[in-house]
């Protein structure tokens, strides 16, 4: 298994969980708000003038796990569907060692 991590801007959650929870690959996944900084961030249209003076932007962390050979098919469906992802968002995958329930 690996798990996917999108770094997306928050006007995106809704569009991205709307996608997610359409896709029969996806189980879970896990939403969480953070605030980012970077050169990105900073230029990008979707940044308010306030936020580009504090030097950060509101973000989303999205979390998914899923088997090895769904990740490209996952990340493809993101781009085809959610307008924008490709601008104001980034991911990462890694694999996942173990998981289960408490």
């Amino acid at each position: 298994m690996m798990t996917l991590v999108l770094d997306i801007h928050a006007s995106l959650q809704q569009d991205v969980a709307d996608c997610l929870r359409a896709h029969p690959a996806v189980e879970n996944f896990t939403l969480a708000h953070v605030e980012g900084h970077g050169v990105q961030a900073i230029t990008s249209s979707a940044v308010s003038a306030r936020d580009k003076v504090v030097g950060y932007a509101p973000r989303v962390r999205v979390e998914i796990l899923l088997q090895d050979d769904e990740v490209a098919h996952t990340l493809a469906l993101l781009r085809q569907q959610v307008s924008g992802i490709s601008e104001h968002g980034i991911y990462w995958v890694t694999p996942l060692i173990q998981h289960g329930k408490l």
